[in-house]
């Protein structure tokens, strides 16, 4: 078989898929209409067919191997699907993604699709008619930071993206003895005061439960500027503490969030990132609040950046297939947690200038939408481009009963 062996992080990914819908959504909104669409559209593919990670698909060979990365025959390359809602709206646009939800790729088909909205109405900061372009990624192929690289480039961005290094060979009980050594050099550097201790988890609340009921997403835009805190990660942070703590009304002094983090070190898989959890800390005035989401986001990038972490990933790339895949065969998405790692999830990517265009079309805004889980109903992206800061909210209404008043809370909070 040609092709190169998925690493076993991204194989987990895969193999998971089908028991914890994990695609991404990739959102960018354009100014104007092209003149000719179908040529803009065209121009895309063809930067497509130039990068590697487009032009591949899933070969799973069975039990006994992981699956392999193949190259996709030319006529089966992806295309770009356009569609149209009755009013032509922005909040038509998000109604229709958060229905293509329920439409997961199939990686061995193939692990991207484009879908194009035009013309459409209302955009935030757009008078006229324009354009939504969302790129659908299956999580085996990239996660957030190397999906907004892949769609930067779709879009015209220079910069090229480089290829992930085939995963090498290892014997599993040496990498393992290596991490175990690692993880005990951790736990004495954080007796030692070297490092922070771990952030520990916490009761589940109603955002939780499984998702059920109807789903829906929003969004809020901001200025960088707008946005009070060191950062624009913290600041958002601070304003779903303020948010969910008010629309729960439940005791949330224990409120947390799991925040995505890129890893440090070298990529060398598809997915090269971890979550640090954070309490959130709504019984807080602000500014305190922020310093103290700010010291344990500081906290878990240090801890991350300890070498037990890429020990235990090396331990973790050499897992037989067989053992990883009885392992994800294991998982029972209906068990119920009695802690979790956080309530919600701030997803935080910044996705540079904004540089992007689609045909003469400039970009105006970006967005994403975290997948929900069996034990998380409410996730949060924070997605920006330029100066343009995007507020996104992905909610089951068994998390949020009335998405409209969160939102609310959220826009007066930030």
């Amino acid at each position: 078989m040609r092709g190169r062996r998925m690493a076993a992080i991204d194989a987990q990914f895969y193999w998971m898929s089908a028991k914890i819908p994990s695609d991404q959504f990739l959102l960018y909104a354009f100014a104007g209409v092209p003149d000719d669409l179908d040529a803009a559209l065209a121009q895309v593919l063809a930067r497509a067919r130039t990068v590697p990670d487009l032009n591949i698909r899933v070969a799973d060979g069975g039990a006994l191997r992981y699956p392999r990365w193949v190259p996709i025959p030319e006529p089966e390359l992806p295309g770009a699907t356009r569609h149209s809602v009755p009013d032509d709206s922005w909040a038509g646009c998000l109604d229709a993604v958060v229905r293509l939800t329920g439409d997961q790729l199939d990686a061995g088909v193939a692990p991207w699709r484009l879908h194009v909205f035009a013309p459409v109405h209302g955009i935030p900061g757009h008078r006229g008619a324009g354009t939504v372009a969302v790129l659908q990624v299956a999580h085996a192929l990239a996660d957030g930071g190397r999906a907004s690289a892949l769609a930067a480039w779709l879009f015209g961005r220079g910069t090229p993206v480089e290829t992930v290094p085939p995963p090498g060979h290892a014997v599993l009980p040496w990498r393992a003895v290596a991490a175990a050594r690692a993880h005990r050099s951790r736990v004495a550097d954080t007796r030692a005061g070297l490092l922070p201790p771990p952030v520990t988890d916490r009761p589940p609340l109603a955002t939780n439960t499984r998702p059920s009921g109807a789903r829906a997403v929003r969004t809020l835009v901001r200025r960088r500027a707008e946005l009070r805190g060191p950062t624009v990660t913290v600041a958002v942070l601070s304003a779903v503490s303020a948010a969910l703590s008010e629309h729960l009304g439940e005791p949330c002094e224990s409120l947390g969030a799991e925040v995505p983090m890129a890893k440090s070190g070298t990529r060398q898989a598809h997915n090269h990132f971890g979550n640090i959890p954070v309490g959130l800390y709504p019984q807080l005035g602000h500014d305190t609040r922020c310093q103290r989401i700010a010291a344990e986001l500081a906290a878990g990038r240090l801890r991350g950046a300890h070498r037990a972490t890429a020990a235990a990933d090396r331990a973790f790339a050499a897992t037989p297939a067989p053992l990883l895949r009885w392992g994800v065969n294991s998982f029972d998405p209906d068990a119920r947690p009695g802690r979790v790692t956080g309530n919600t999830v701030v997803s935080s990517v910044h996705r540079g200038a904004a540089d992007l265009r689609l045909g003469a079309a400039p970009v105006l805004l970006t967005a994403g939408f975290p997948a929900l889980s069996p034990a998380m109903g409410l996730t949060h992206g924070v997605h920006g481009i330029g100066d343009t800061v995007v507020i996104s909210v992905h909610a089951a209404e068994s998390a949020i009963g009335d998405i409209e008043v969160y939102l609310r809370l959220l826009d007066a909070a930030l």
